[in-house]
């Protein structure tokens, strides 16, 4: 097997590394918009997880059964997921965003045996009508411990009285950690398996090679929980290095979180696109003391060129590009002390790991426009696709899994992207399946047929457009268009909603009637 470094010992649990640093050492700093301030450290974290996993193997949970769970910036998610994984249950990470339909589809497909959820959230999930005879185990983590919410256990009940020491449910390096829900482009969100050993991996590779964490550092990555990217550098790049995570419970202000970096000493930086964009156009950007930073990363989508130069004139600083997907960890980067060249994704993490390959799988001459594609043996890529085999396979040419996006490498090695090779909208960092929003707006009255598509967008990269045919008789109108943005809202998670709607007569189809969205794609991006 090619990249045997990655591969991570055969009986491997992934909290195992996060169980060795000093106990005194600071692990959490936690910082609410109201200015309400908490702070952990690694010996107080860990005893908490270890009452916790016994509280939930009381209950009757046992290795293999999977967790959903939905909780938002707190110190306690961090408590749950080193909880879950020491008895070797298997998290299903969701986002505070999801409706009771998203959260019902997660119940079904994965066959979840319990939840645990944060107490505002735990209404959505008791809309949901139908039956998930599985579910045995509702759980609510509320503000106080005495705090009874109908029909769910409280965490804090679970904890009490237990012991703070536990000894870790054995694994294998090969036993699913997290099945993390991915969107399609044709149905409805796919479950990859990722394994212990996948967590060793990204250790190696995105904690160690891209983001450079240190033990000791001071690290904010702003990703939230519900997102493979929270696992990746808040939780485990940042536990798993020994490093103190800043966390930020609020909403994104360019001016706060500017402001912060010198208050609270960051030195390592992990910010969507979305977030940089905003922060470089805001006025007198220079100003700010951005003094302790060392290294800057960028991750989600690609980062505009234009606002990497601002902040090197302003303040010295290099935001490094990565790219990497929910199926595996980090593939291609500008890793710290290389060369960079502006407007390229960086280069592969290590020779031979990621080829732009031709229709037959094979790699391609420097220059030259194909798909990014994954070698099979890289440790750090998931085992399958929940339930579903031969996706996996599906998607493999030749010695590689195919990613779904195109680019060409130069003769440095360094990668330039190109773009989607199907119809994934990526806005913000969130990736977006055009059927789920399609299947909300078929939902309402007044739509006949529907196509959503990405349509460029300065500050998001790009946005949800909606193309919709209506029913006869039915007037296009812009209350319409508020009333069906609000309608995919109330269905689905928000940040799928289309920002965008146009009303059209007819949508262009192939011969044999499927919608051809890569043209309407395709008009929206001559426009830009």
């Amino acid at each position: 097997m090619k990249f045997q470094q990655w591969n991570a010992p055969e009986h491997y649990n992934l909290t195992s590394e996060m169980e060795n640093h000093p106990p005194e050492q600071m692990a959490l700093q936690w910082l609410s918009d109201q200015g309400d301030y908490e702070e952990i450290t690694y010996g107080q974290l860990m005893a908490k997880a270890n009452q916790l996993a016994h509280g939930l193997q009381k209950q009757g949970l046992t290795k293999g059964d999977r967790v959903l769970v939905i909780v938002p910036r707190q110190i306690i998610a961090y408590v749950i997921y080193l909880a879950c994984l020491k008895v070797g249950l298997v998290i299903i990470p969701s986002s505070e965003m999801l409706r009771a339909k998203d959260i019902s589809y997660r119940f079904q497909h994965s066959g979840a045996r319990a939840i645990i959820a944060w107490s505002t959230l735990t209404a959505e999930v008791d809309q949901i009508e139908e039956d998930h005879p599985h579910l045995e185990f509702r759980m609510a983590v509320t503000e106080k411990a005495n705090v009874t919410i109908p029909g769910w256990l409280n965490i804090a009940k679970l904890m009490e009285d237990q012991p703070d020491t536990f000894t870790t449910v054995p694994t294998h390096r090969e036993d699913t950690a997290i099945l993390a829900y991915t969107s399609g482009t044709t149905g409805n969100p796919k479950g990859v398996v990722h394994s212990h050993g996948w967590g060793y991996a990204h250790l190696r590779i995105a904690s160690t090679l891209w983001l450079d964490i240190k033990p000791g550092d001071k690290v904010w990555a702003t990703a939230a929980p519900g997102w493979q990217k929270w696992i990746w550098s808040p939780f485990l790049s940042v536990l798993g290095k020994g490093a103190t995570g800043f966390v930020y419970h609020g909403s994104f202000q360019p001016h706060q979180y500017l402001t912060m970096i010198k208050e609270y000493g960051i030195q390592v930086l992990c910010c969507t696109p979305t977030e940089f964009r905003i922060m470089a156009k805001t006025d007198q950007l220079e100003t700010y003391d951005l003094s302790s930073l060392r290294s800057v990363v960028s991750a989600g989508e690609p980062l505009n060129q234009e606002v990497i130069e601002v902040f090197r004139k302003h303040h010295q600083i290099t935001i490094r590009d990565g790219y990497g997907q929910t199926e595996s960890t980090l593939l291609i980067g500008n890793l710290m002390d290389n060369p960079v060249k502006l407007g390229s994704m960086g280069k592969a993490i290590s020779p031979g790991l990621i080829e732009i390959i031709d229709e037959s799988g094979q790699p391609m001459p420097a220059g030259q426009v194909g798909d990014i594609a994954v070698h099979l043996d890289m440790p750090a890529l998931f085992r399958s696709y929940y339930n579903d085999p031969m996706k996996k396979k599906n998607n493999e040419r030749g010695e590689y899994f195919v990613t779904g996006d195109r680019a060409r490498v130069d003769e440095e090695g360094y990668f330039w992207y190109e773009g989607r090779n199907d119809d994934i909208i990526i806005s913000s960092g969130y990736t977006i399946g055009p059927f789920e929003v399609e299947e909300a707006l078929t939902k309402h009255a007044a739509v006949q047929e529907c196509a959503a598509v990405a349509s460029p967008d300065e500050i998001r990269g790009a946005v949800v457009k909606a193309f919709i045919v209506l029913m006869e008789g039915i007037e296009p109108t812009n209350e319409l268009v508020k009333e069906l943005q609000n309608h995919v809202k109330k269905l689905t998670a928000p940040y799928k909603y289309p920002r965008k709607i146009e009303f059209v007569a007819s949508l262009p189809k192939t011969n044999s009637g499927k919608i051809r969205r890569v043209d309407l794609r395709a008009q929206e991006y001559k426009k830009s």
